[in-house]
Parts: C-alpha cells; sequence; structure tokens
C-alpha cells in the first residue's frame, strides 16, 4: 500500500499491543492512529484459526465506522480476515446486510454504540468470543453520551480480553471510563490538543455581513483544489449551500436531514476530487478521513477549543500541509482566546480584502418593551397608607 515507515503513534503503540497490554493513547487525528490498532488487531487474527468475531472496533458515526472498515478491507486485503460496519441511519436492507455479517461470525465488527445495542437485545448477536476491544475517539463517544452505552456493551464481553482505547484528548471523563474498562494499562501521549505542525493557521476579524462575501473570494481565487467548510448549525450549513451554488462554486451540504446513500455519495465525491467544496458541521470533523484537503474554514468559532482542532485537523493530514482560516466576530473573541490558551500561540491575522470593508454590519433592533434610556427607577405612586386599585398588578 506504499507505507514504509510508520507514524509516531504507530512505532509506540504496535509493540504494546502485539504484547498483549491494554493501552490508553492519545494522539491528535490525522497520525495514523487507525492503524496502530487494526494491524496488531489483524496479525493476531492471521495467526489463529477462529471462525468466530473476536475483535469489536466502537466509533461515535456511522461515517468514521465506515472508514474503519474501508481501511480493514485494505489493510486484510490478502489476510482473508473479514469484517462488517454496524450503524443506524440506513434503510432496511441495510440493516438486514449487517444482521447477515453478524450471522456469518465476520472478523472484526465496525459499530456504533446505538445500532450494536439493537443488534444485541435482538439476540443476533453473540459477543462472547471477543478477544480485542477498542474504542476509537473515545472523547467524541463521550461527547454525544454514550457512556451508559458503552458500559452496557462491555457488559456483553468477556472479562479477559484486550482494551484498546484511543482519543485525541484526556478529559477526567475518560480517566473514568479507562478505570472501569481497561486493566493496568499502558499509556501513550503525543502532542494532546496540538495541530500538526503543517498547518498555516489564520484568522479574519470580521463582521456577519462579511463572512459569506469573504468565503466566495476565498474559494474563488484562493487556488484551493479541496475544501471543507465547518458551521455551527445545519441551518447555517444549508443557508451556505444555496449562497455558494448561487455564486457558480461547487459544493455540498453535509448534514443530518440527508438520506444516508446522499450523505456516503457526498463522501465519496469529495474523496475522489469529483467535488471540490463540502459544508458540514461538527459531525463532520469526526467522521472524514481525506488526504489531500488543502483547506478547512471555520465559518463559525467552535465553542470547544477541541472541536478546533478536530477541525483543522481535516487538513495537513499525513504529514503534507493545508490552510486553515477561521472568521472571527466580536462575540467570538471570548473562544478565540481558549483556543490560542490551548494551542499555546497566537493565530496569525489576516487582512479583510479591501473591496469588502466598506460591507456594514446590520445594526440590531431592541426588542419592544426594553429598558428605557433613562433607567432610573421610577417612584412607587404607591408608597405609604394608600390603597392600590383592585385587581391592580
Amino acid at each position: 500500500m506504499g507505507y514504509n515507515t510508520p507514524t509516531p503513534i504507530q512505532s509506540m503503540a504496535i509493540p504494546v499491543i502485539l504484547n498483549g497490554d491494554d493501552l490508553i493513547a492519545c494522539a491528535q487525528t490525522g497520525t495514523g492512529k487507525t492503524a496502530s490498532y487494526l494491524l496488531p488487531v489483524l496479525n493476531y487474527i492471521s495467526n489463529t484459526d477462529s471462525h468466530h468475531t473476536t475483535a469489536l472496533v466502537l466509533a461515535p458515526t456511522r461515517e468514521l465506522a465506515q472508514q474503519i472498515d474501508q481501511q480493514v478491507e485494505g489493510l486484510a486485503y490478502f489476510t482473508g480476515v473479514s469484517s462488517q460496519a454496524v450503524f443506524g441511519g440506513g434503510d432496511g436492507m441495510a440493516y438486514e446486510q449487517q444482521r447477515r455479517g453478524i450471522q456469518n461470525n465476520v472478523n472484526i465488527i465496525i459499530a456504533t454504540p446505538g445500532r450494536l445495542i439493537a443488534h444485541l437485545t435482538s439476540g443476533v448477536l453473540k459477543l462472547n468470543n471477543i478477544t480485542h476491544l477498542v474504542l476509537d475517539e473515545a472523547d467524541r463517544m463521550l461527547d454525544m453520551g454514550f457512556y451508559d452505552d458503552i458500559m452496557r456493551i462491555v457488559g456483553y464481553l468477556p472479562k479477559k480480553r484486550q482494551t484498546l482505547l484511543f482519543s485525541a484528548t484526556m478529559p477526567p471523563r475518560i480517566r473514568k471510563l479507562a478505570k472501569n474498562i481497561l486493566n493496568e494499562p499502558q499509556q501513550i501521549n503525543i502532542a494532546i490538543s496540538q495541530p500538526a505542525a503543517g498547518i498555516d493557521q489564520q484568522i479574519y476579524r470580521v463582521h456577519d455581513q462579511q463572512k459569506t462575501p469573504l468565503l466566495k473570494r476565498l474559494l474563488k481565487d484562493g487556488g484551493y483544489l479541496s475544501s471543507i467548510i465547518f458551521a455551527s448549525r445545519k441551518e447555517i450549513v444549508k443557508s451556505l449551500y444555496k449562497e455558494l451554488k448561487a455564486a457558480h462554486i461547487n459544493a455540498a451540504a453535509f448534514h443530518s436531514d440527508l438520506q444516508q446513500g446522499e450523505r456516503e455519495e457526498i463522501l465519496l465525491k469529495f474523496k475522489n476530487k469529483q467535488l471540490p467544496v463540502i459544508i458540514g458541521t461538527d459531525a463532520l470533523s469526526r467522521g472524514i478521513d481525506v488526504e489531500g484537503i488543502d483547506l478547512v474554514v471555520n465559518y463559525d468559532v467552535p465553542g470547544d477549543p477541541e472541536d478546533y482542532v478536530h477541525r483543522i485537523g481535516r487538513t495537513a493530514r499525513a504529514a503534507t500541509t493545508g490552510t486553515a482560516i477561521t472568521f472571527v466576530n466580536q462575540r467570538d473573541e471570548r473562544r478565540l482566546k481558549t483556543i490560542e490558551d490551548l494551542i499555546e500561540k497566537p493565530i496569525k491575522q489576516m487582512d479583510v480584502p479591501e473591496e469588502l470593508q466598506g460591507i456594514q454590519p446590520v445594526k440590531e433592533e431592541k426588542p419592544h418593551g426594553g429598558p428605557r434610556k433613562d433607567s432610573r427607577r421610577r417612584p412607587n405612586r404607591y408608597k405609604g397608607n394608600k390603597p392600590k386599585p383592585a385587581g391592580g398588578n
């Protein structure tokens, strides 16, 4: 497949996993952590005569589950090892395909927690032969509220197993999870919460009315071949899609209202360079693994500084370079400060193009019934022993 040199997380994690130890591995996105656990797991399965499901990989999103499944197909091509991605959101045919794969005792199941529990409770899936449990992007799973589901799934597994926990961040709740499900784990920490060195990070200080014209200017004149635009809400994603389409920019909106088949088609076109621009929310930041993305734009500053790291981590993957641009309005200055504190350096500020500087912000109207200009308290008309009018408030 053209891989000659292991990444740091691979060279540190693979020997630990081959040795049979439990592992907590903390590494930023785009460092090759998927192969760091898949390769030793595939090695184990290839050297046993097991005809059961022996490895379970839990992932937070359907897109990540599918990508891990695709990596298994590539890495295991000559080994005969089989896998099945299990996730919700598809039609009845997809569910039936997953059920058949489970009944055929595929070697590796890659699943989102909710859909896996559905198969477990139906009695179709048995996990009593599992030797390896992997939690990929464990921090994201906890952010999405999967803690109880994870613990419920662990209850179906043999106590004697190897458990591998991979996470981009290591907050206290991850430590709690690790303490509950891992056994004397080894620990690896690589550049926690630090963007890849190849990312050129930039900010533009703008007001909201300048954002979309600036985005159009960057996409049309910047010479970028593959770009991801992150927005805070799907309503903004849909609106941006309409604006870019009207400007004759070839883009697609990626959001939860789309059918599973539509989402897959968008990602496939983007991966094959048939689609130069994709617009999405943070669900996309962990669910896409595409090399050659040269621009990431944060249309809105993310509320969590860790999400900033994950968003811009879509570019400059596998030791390449890329550009990450963030639009910062006045309300987002505090969020920018927390991001700069996290990455331990200021982000380079760029000048807004001269032709956009004349765009004026829309003045927000004060809501009716707001405070009067004279904010001094009016005297109480009913002081002393004078009775209030009947029925008065």
